[in-house]
């Protein structure tokens, strides 16, 4: 009643506006998702998404003020990001999208000083190639899959805006205005000419002459000085209190958009790139308005940092749409294909971000812009774009290196790190590494980068082969590359406090720098001691920071060879990492479950080095303590879970006959098999899902467990059964096919029935091994049906005469679909498969005469029982794979 009620008075009809601003409030507040309560009916949800938006798409009247009007703004802004968050709300429909991405736009720049945009009802998509149908170019399939730009330890909880505690003090005088600094920065590059109009259009710095450079392509808004900031206007009059609301409806509407790249398809949202992505202006046009509009102009730190978060998050895996991009050759045609207007966008991109590093001073906002420039080098396709890019951010990156704040330091090396990263590798990459430390630093400190328009001068200004590399960048052939030197100097500990990426302070490492003492080999038995038990001493901080970062630390000290075979230690380790695993903290309770995973594989390490020796000894109260809160622990949130699984199947596999006859263990251990097997089958992240069918293959490792006896054994095949056969993630079928294919034994299959149905799903799963909606799990097909088939083969060579007639039925009607996979996986040859382990031809060929072998045997006794014969059909298939390569059999 109180929903269809403030539905009624939140209408765009409601005259009395603060009547209407309590209703959307209101509505607001009852979008909001409370834990282990369920959410507002779907009915409910379209409608209050149906009344925020329509708020938002009304215009202000006369007769309400602007502060109410930013209010209600706010709150419908709010409703629809808990609707977005704690709703899950998918969006799907074109019309849908394009309404709330408009309404966005719309309010990102409600009241910023200078700008009055006038919006239509709905954006609509660009039409955009098939990029998703295309492969990368080839330089970049090479790249690393686990390297994720965003992953340092630094960084925020991805989805949710940095909580800027207060806002300095310092900022409120220091807003990122073209100042002396900057001038003096970009002074060397204006006072060059710029002759050629590529260059210029290109150049961050580079602006006509007696132009201000911010508005070389922006129209003549001024930011707001320090004394007229929402921030510094110590008489609190209306006009600062009205700037204060309006620049929180900016932050609310930004919010809401990086909710919203959460619910829209990455290739849908990309359709809307030219909407809020800056693209180079044509001659005598204005630029658009996008997010680098807010980030350049914004007088808020704060909604700055929020337009960069955003920004960030668009560029977060855009490297397939970015792929199409070109302009390394001039394209002389009647109309701007699509490949060049996307470069073009990049390089702009390059330009926003590389003049709003250099003009901003908030700490926080800088470490954003870095962070966006980190996210944009690691998906950006360099190779397919004139050079010359890579070397401006290098340049300008490198005085924020020594900056005050450890977070800027932070990212700034982050983003050096994807430079360095980028494929193929680039010669621009590789002159920039053989740069001195203060190549490309005037007398000033500011960055003058070097000019290369093509990459013949880029080839050309590399040292050819057998030429030192001092002719190419100033440098000695034996002096090292700057920024080892850089990485190697903040590792170890120096014993003066200098921080700068002057020549001056890369004296040599044995006359300044010390090791640093938590290199542990390298200590003597005494400080070894001092360092471990200092580790166990902070984890009982109550700091959780300090806490968290001793737990991941124990973590790291258990996997050192001269500590992880000490009983002892293992054991105060344990029941250390068991004290964090129940912190109030979540970021605490997630290391130590990543800490507990990796005691947990030491533990599977000893046993198959030390044997007995060390099961012995270590405690069954502790084992069965860690098994008891690991079970808890896979209750808990999806960073806590990925690692407790991982933590349940070691321990389930360490156990030994004594643990499973003990009736104090059998409760737990029944428990945290259902766990196990729960999680599987759950929605969690697919993370969670591959971590529980790794953990299950451990399970069934232990030759200890009632495999094929017990009860849970049906569930845990069942569950198994069901991933191999539906779910999205290529991997987390991969995984589960290889825990299918782990039982050494018959009889751990259990029943005919069961492992017919076993049998019948790896059938299923490798008929649909290429059916998926996601282009990006492609890649993994072909894993996919090598791990099935390997299963399929295990299975064969363990059958016994009552699996029979269910094989020939199957072989019977899909005969030919299984026999050209086992020929094509028999091709193969030489191959990495998803867990690692290389099978070469011969293996696969002797694991299929094992099967035929096998088979042949039990065939055998039933002479005349069956038309179709398993053994028969397989020496088919062989035979067929000898004439295909040319070989014989013996």
């Amino acid at each position: 009643m109180s929903q269809r009620y403030g539905i009624k008075e939140g209408d765009s009809a409601q005259p009395d506006v603060e009547l209407r601003r309590a209703a959307v409030r209101s509505m607001a507040n009852l979008c909001l998702s409370v834990p282990g309560q369920p959410y507002l009916d779907e009915s409910y949800r379209s409608v209050c998404f149906q009344t925020f938006l329509s708020v938002l798409q009304s215009s202000k009247t006369s007769d309400v003020d602007d502060i109410t009007f930013c209010m209600l703004l706010q709150n419908a802004l709010k409703g629809i990001q808990s609707l977005l968050n704690g709703g899950k709300m998918k969006l799907m429909q074109t019309d849908q999208i394009g309404s709330l991405l408009a309404v966005l736009k719309k309010c990102m720049f409600h009241g910023l000083p200078g700008l009055s945009i006038e919006m239509p009802t709905a954006l609509y998509p660009a039409l955009l190639p098939q990029y998703d149908k295309r492969s990368p170019v080839k330089q970049e399939q090479s790249e690393p899959a686990a390297f994720k730009q965003t992953g340092s330890k630094g960084k925020q909880k991805k989805g949710e805006f940095a909580e800027e505690g207060r806002e300095e003090s310092g900022d409120a005088g220091h807003e990122p205005v073209l100042g002396a600094d900057m001038l003096k920065c970009l002074g060397d590059v204006q006072n060059s000419p710029c002759s050629d109009p590529q260059t210029r259009a290109s150049d961050v710095a580079c602006v006509p002459a007696g132009k201000d450079p911010l508005s070389s392509h922006y129209t003549n808004w001024k930011r707001i000085s320090s004394s007229e900031s929402e921030y510094s206007d110590a008489e609190g009059g209306i006009q600062s209190k009205m700037r204060s609301y309006q620049a929180n409806v900016r932050q609310g509407a930004l919010a809401c958009f990086l909710s919203a790249i959460k619910s829209i398809e990455k290739r849908v949202l990309y359709g809307y790139w030219s909407a809020f992505v800056p693209d180079a202006p044509g001659i005598g046009s204005p630029q658009s308005v996008s997010l680098m509009t807010i980030a350049l102009k914004d007088p808020s730190p704060k909604t700055r940092a929020c337009a960069l978060q955003v920004l960030s998050a668009i560029l977060e895996g855009s490297k397939q749409f970015l792929s199409v991009a070109e302009d390394a050759n001039d394209h002389k045609r009647a109309f701007t294909p699509f490949s060049v207007t996307i470069a073009s966008s990049i390089r702009e991109l390059h330009r926003c971000l590389l003049l709003a590093l250099v003009a901003e001073s908030s700490s926080q906002t800088l470490t954003q812009i870095i962070k966006c420039l980190a996210n944009l080098v690691s998906n950006a396709p360099y190779s397919r774009l004139k050079p010359g890019l890579l070397t401006r951010v290098w340049n300008q990156i490198k005085p924020y290196i020594s900056h005050k704040d450890v977070n800027v330091r932070v990212s700034s090396l982050t983003l050096l790190g994807a430079i360095v990263s980028v494929q193929a590798p680039l010669p621009e990459v590789q002159l920039l590494l053989q740069q001195p430390s203060s190549s490309g630093l005037n007398s000033s400190g500011s960055a003058t980068p070097h000019r290369f328009n093509s990459s013949e001068q880029w080839r050309k200004a590399l040292p050819s082969e057998g030429e030192p590399p001092d002719n190419a960048a100033g440098c000695t052939s034996s002096e090292p590359c700057w920024l080892l030197r850089l990485c190697v100097s903040i590792i170890i500990l120096p014993r003066e406090d200098s921080c700068s990426d002057s020549d001056a302070n890369f004296p040599a490492f044995s006359s300044v720098y010390e090791p640093c003492p938590l290199r542990l080999e390298s200590l003597q038995n005494e400080q070894q001691i001092l360092c471990v038990t200092l580790l166990l001493g902070l984890n009982h901080s109550e700091n959780p920071l300090v806490k968290a970062a001793a737990a991941r630390a124990l973590g790291v000290y258990i996997l050192f060879s001269c500590l992880r075979q000490d009983v002892m230690f293992v054991a105060d380790t344990a029941n250390a990492i068991l004290n964090s695993l129940h912190d109030k903290s979540p970021n605490v309770r997630a290391k130590a479950a990543w800490s507990l995973g990796n005691l947990t594989d030491t533990l599977i390490i000893n046993m198959e080095t030390m044997g007995q020796s060390f099961q012995e000894e270590f405690s069954d109260l502790l084992l069965l303590k860690m098994l008891r809160s690991a079970t808890e622990a896979s209750k808990d949130r999806d960073k806590v879970k990925s690692n407790a699984v991982r933590a349940l199947g070691n321990v389930l596999h360490f156990l030994q006959p004594c643990h499973i006859a003990n009736p104090r263990f059998r409760e737990a251990i029944e428990e945290s098999l259902q766990a196990l097997i729960s999680t599987v089958q759950s929605e969690a992240t697919m993370k969670v899902r591959w971590n529980a069918c790794y953990a299950l293959g451990n399970v069934f490792k232990n030759p200890a467990l009632p495999l094929g006896e017990a009860p849970w054994t049906t569930q845990a095949y069942s569950a198994l059964s069901s991933v191999v056969k539906s779910c999205k993630n290529f991997k987390v079928r991969i995984k589960s096919a290889m825990a299918l294919s782990i039982p050494s034994k018959r009889e751990c299959y259990g029943s005919t029935e069961q492992f017919c149905q076993i049998w019948s799903a790896l059938v299923v799963a490798l008929q649909k091994s290429e059916d998926t909606e996601d282009f990006l799990e492609f890649k993994y097909s072909a894993s996919l049906r090598t791990q099935i088939c390997q299963a399929l083969l295990h299975l064969l060579s363990l059958a016994k005469s009552t699996d029979l007639p269910v094989l020939r039925e199957t072989i019977a009607e899909n005969g030919d679909a299984i026999g050209s996979h086992v020929l094509q996986y028999l091709k193969a040859g030489v191959e990495e498969n998803e867990a690692g382990v290389h099978t070469d031809l011969c293996e696969r060929e002797r694991a299929l005469k094992g099967a035929i072998e096998h088979l042949r045997g039990i065939e055998k006794q039933q002479e005349g029982k069956a038309r179709v014969r398993v053994a028969l059909y397989l020496e088919g298939v062989l035979a067929n794979h000898a004439k295909a390569t040319g070989l014989t059999e013996a």
